[in-house]
């Protein structure tokens, strides 16, 4: 059953938390709507509270599709979480490029954006309103020693921990609050937060449903391992020294843990992934549903800004044709010849690949273009079509679940892990594991190439394409991997190594005088 954020609709004690959030320093001048006197506040509502801080990753406002939105000055469609995070960690990178011109598509497509940059300050708004419903919420919460209150409070604290981890992974050093104050944030290092996550994580894993035991949309202790595991395999980056062994140890926990990998790699993205067997594997979904979590974010931005209506039926009536293949996103699937120009099914045949799910009729393998859809491969890798040929919930909002967290990323932390302690044998058969549910054909070794490779080809378009290249030292900075368009030229060109990580927004720099700019983004 569908976790029903649509039940958080207008709650005052939500219109509290968010007025209280509008006047801390930590955010700047950032208004969150709608706000009403606390005067007329007389219960707190747990339940709908604790909702809203899932439904913070789900929906824009108080009203779908639009019209009451949680963050102000900007379109609220782009205020979206999920479409915010793939937008900054997939346009900059060899995955994808966007056709739009909207302001700030071209600066991502190209790394030139600033520190003004509106969808990059959208994220950073749309995390701290997250972090702040957490902290009102373990607030409101403290004294309350119920059953119920106390898996809320854990997974509250997991939720905190989630947006603190996207917060330190985009912005680096980060303003740090936990609990609701008007008052300026501090400042904390990249290293200092990792620490708090690593605590939080560490310590309220113990008070989560074991996996598979929670209500399915919510987290439960295998998200919590799954989250330690990505953030020990990044460590380096975040602290400057490796986590090697742990990130193994917590990425096994969750190979354990009870779930099991899709027998259909295609199901994992279809409108009926919450029952065809992929919830198998799906940890933590961002729930969809046609009806009640209507936006322009989420799985819809997935499957309508990657099609064009020449593609055929996907499930929803919307063909935005924005997002489409570099040619080295290809490359992956096709590494000694050029893609064929044929459909999906042609495509994944020729790829020998279940997961080379693109269309490539009437397309060109290069982007000779950035504003010409059809230079590029057409990514078709999401659907609202059922897998029983069901009808959708509705004609144009999706049913498909985003697969937020699942199982295939512990696959490859954990194969990642051991090939960066020398320990090739037990990396190549998690891997192979892998390989094998796409009926692709398996190598005798994976050097760690391969391995960046193989991110590229399980995980393309999820969302985290640019923390896997820096973690590869393939992003930022004298890299030697090029990919078309890279740095805004069309033949690729090294970009600077500031760009690994997005200026802290210039509104909030000048609300809180705590904060300290990253380098490359002025003062």
């Amino acid at each position: 059953m569908k976790l029903k954020y649509f039940n958080i609709k207008n709650l005052m004690s939500l219109a509290a938390c968010a007025m209280v959030f509008t006047t801390s320093s930590c955010i700047g001048d950032l208004d969150v709507d709608p706000t009403i006197d606390k005067s007329t506040i007389m219960t707190y509502d747990r339940d709908g509270n604790f909702r809203k801080i899932y439904a913070n990753m789900a929906l824009t406002g108080q009203q779908g599709p639009a019209g009451s939105g949680d963050i102000a000055d900007i379109d609220e469609g782009f205020s979206d979480f999920f479409r915010q995070v793939w937008n900054l960690n997939e346009l900059p990178t060899d995955e994808s490029i966007c056709t739009w011109s909207d302001a700030g598509i071209p600066e991502l497509n190209s790394a030139t954006w600033d520190a003004s940059h509106g969808l990059i300050t959208a994220l950073y708004y749309r995390l701290y309103f997250g972090i702040t419903l957490c902290n009102s919420f373990l607030e409101q919460t403290r004294n309350d020693g119920s059953e119920d209150s106390k898996y809320q409070r854990a997974e509250a604290r997991f939720m905190r921990a989630l947006y603190y981890f996207y917060a330190m992974d985009f912005y680096g050093n980060v303003p740090f609050l936990t609990q609701v104050s008007s008052e300026n944030a501090p400042q904390a290092s990249r290293a200092e937060i990792f620490q708090f996550i690593e605590k939080e994580l560490t310590e309220c894993v113990a008070d989560m449903k074991a996996p598979r035991q929670n209500t399915y949309g919510r987290a439960d202790q295998a998200a919590a391992w799954l989250l330690l595991s990505r953030m020990y395999l990044n460590a380096k980056v975040y602290t400057g020294s490796e986590r090697w062994a742990d990130a193994a140890s917590y990425a096994k926990k969750v190979i354990d843990s009870g779930y099991s990998l899709s027998q259909n790699y295609q199901y994992l993205f279809m409108g009926d992934n919450n029952s065809n067997g992929a919830q198998n594997e799906v940890i933590l979904p961002i729930l969809q549903d046609g009806i009640l979590t209507q936006n322009y974010g989420g799985a819809l931005f997935l499957c309508a800004s990657t099609y064009k209506d020449d593609m055929g039926k996907h499930g929803t009536s919307e063909n935005w044709a924005g997002n489409r293949a570099r040619k080295n996103m290809m490359d992956k699937f096709f590494p000694t010849s050029d893609a064929p120009a044929v459909g999906v099914e042609a495509m994944v045949a020729a790829a020998r690949d279940d997961r080379a799910l693109f269309y490539g009729i009437d397309r060109s393998l290069s982007v000779k273009e950035v504003s010409t859809f059809t230079d590029g491969y057409s990514c078709a890798k999401f659907t609202n079509t059922y897998s029983n040929g069901a009808t959708p919930h509705d004609v144009k909002f999706v049913d498909m679940d985003v697969p937020f967290m699942r199982l295939g990323e512990a696959y490859l932390t954990y194969a990642e892990a051991q090939a960066r302690m020398g320990n090739s044998a037990e990396a190549k058969k998690y891997i192979d594991a892998l390989k094998n549910r796409a009926h692709a054909n398996t190598q005798p070794s994976y050097a760690l190439n391969d391995i960046c490779d193989e991110w590229s080809r399980e995980f393309y378009y999820e969302g985290r394409r640019r923390m896997d290249l820096v973690r590869f030292g393939k992003f930022g900075g004298n890299s030697d991997y090029i990919w078309e368009w890279k740095g805004g030229q069309r033949e690729g060109s090294n970009f600077a190594a500031f760009r690994n990580v997005y200026g802290i927004p210039t509104k909030d720099l000048v609300a809180n005088s705590n904060l300290k700019q990253n380098d490359g983004y002025g003062k």
